[in-house]
């Protein structure tokens, strides 16, 4: 077993030399740094004669998203390479292509993604991704259909289930996204003209009665395996393409955490077109396009899951009438709940996202913050009386509405 050690640029170049079939012997290497994040280092190795290039992505020992650093076995490179794998079986074009993989190092090389452009970053550059619904949809169906009970052999899933026990990644989702918002915690980060919101939520005992119970679901209902941190930042997309990347959160979960968390980072962006957007004009085109995704994506999965199921399931019981109907309804309460939760998280917690701090207009930063709380306590408040994805649309088109004198 070889002992671990972070890689500098240069050793990542010398790394790359040793792995079969990538490079020419002689080839003349670059390497660039090009993600340094709290739990991982990537650096794009390339050809300079040929222009090929791949990704050396390696996990970091510590994550430091706390005051004191909190230690991560560099086993989740497994976890990671082994949910990868799993999701190529089912969605080959959707992920990226690992090529090679050292759990001891925890290195993991795999093709690059250089002609696609982060989806948080193309949405806010007014970027339009017609086939993105249609992708995300067949990834989030097929990924969790074939995970679950209802897609698997029920022993065959509750021995896969051990490989993904996650804990040290599920402790900071739930640090970040079911506890750390809902009260005072010093690692929350708050501008002062949301303090005052956040102190109602604070004491908002019917809001947090609701957390605890999308909470419970979050601990104890193993479903499928999640990708456990599907956000726009983990997505990267031309106008035809999509890859999804960094299942290193990978846990048997609830499916509607999966399917909340693309949705909250949509309505993230939707909340600051008000900044994004030229006018007031194309803010609203803007945000009605990102509602007709969301509703095209829910639709797409619906449609897709139901046809896995009536066609692929492995469960006589899950075939009496009237059980998809419901396991359907309360998917969709759970993804209205998980779009809440997700969005409060980003925006009273610790885990800042740039489709709002960028904004540099003091006034548009705290307005738009106002509406992704607004949208996400509504969602939260109501999740077990949602009945139609366009109820999520209303109450999202509604709360976009929210302003504040500051």
């Amino acid at each position: 077993m070889k002992k671990y050690k972070a890689f500098t640029s240069i050793e990542a170049i010398s790394f790359a030399r040793t792995v079969p079939n990538l490079f020419l012997q002689d080839a003349i290497l670059t390497s660039e740094e090009i993600d340094t994040g709290n739990s991982n280092v990537v650096f794009r190795i390339k050809d300079n004669d040929t222009g090929n290039s791949i990704l050396f992505k390696q996990a970091l020992p510590n994550v430091n998203v706390v005051d004191e650093p909190l230690q991560i076995p560099v086993e989740h490179t497994r976890i990671e390479n082994d949910a990868l794998s799993i999701q190529a079986n089912y969605c080959p074009d959707l992920v990226p292509n690992v090529l090679y993989v050292d759990n001891d190092l925890s290195i993991t090389v795999m093709g690059d993604y250089n002609d696609k452009i982060m989806m948080r970053t193309g949405l806010m550059s007014g970027g339009q991704y017609p086939l993105f619904p249609d992708h995300i949809s067949t990834f989030l169906a097929n990924t969790h259909f074939f995970t679950s009970d209802l897609g698997m052999n029920q022993q065959k899933k509750k021995k896969l289930q051990q490989s993904f026990v996650n804990p040290e990644r599920c402790k900071i989702t739930e640090e970040l996204t079911f506890e750390n918002p809902y009260y005072d915690a010093p690692e929350n980060n708050i501008e002062a003209g949301l303090r005052e919101a956040a102190q109602r939520i604070w004491k908002n005992t019917s809001l947090q009665y609701e957390v605890a119970l999308l909470r419970e679901g979050f601990l104890t209902h193993t479903q499928a395996l999640l990708h456990g941190n599907l956000h726009t930042g983990n997505i990267f997309v031309t106008e035809e393409t999509t890859k999804v990347i960094a299942p290193e959160f990978a846990f048997f979960g609830p499916i509607g955490f999966d399917i909340g968390a693309v949705f909250a980072h949509l309505l993230l962006n939707a909340a600051g077109q008000s900044h994004w957007s030229k006018t007031a004009e194309e803010c609203v085109y803007a945000q009605e396009h990102i509602f007709a995704m969301i509703i095209e994506i829910w639709c797409g999965f619906e449609q897709q899951f139901r046809n896995l199921w009536n066609t692929r399931g492995v469960d006589r019981l899950s075939k009496t009438p009237g059980y998809q109907n419901d396991f359907m309804q309360r998917l969709l309460k759970d993804t209205f709940g998980y779009t809440g939760c997700n969005m409060l998280r980003h925006v009273i917690g610790m885990s800042e996202v740039a489709d709002l701090e960028t904004i540099t207009n003091a006034k548009k930063r705290i307005n738009a913050k106002h509406r992704a709380l607004h949208t996400a306590e509504q969602l939260i408040l109501h999740h077990r009386k949602a009945t139609s994805i366009v109820d999520l649309i209303l109450f999202a088109r509604s709360a976009m509405g929210t302003t504040v004198n500051i």
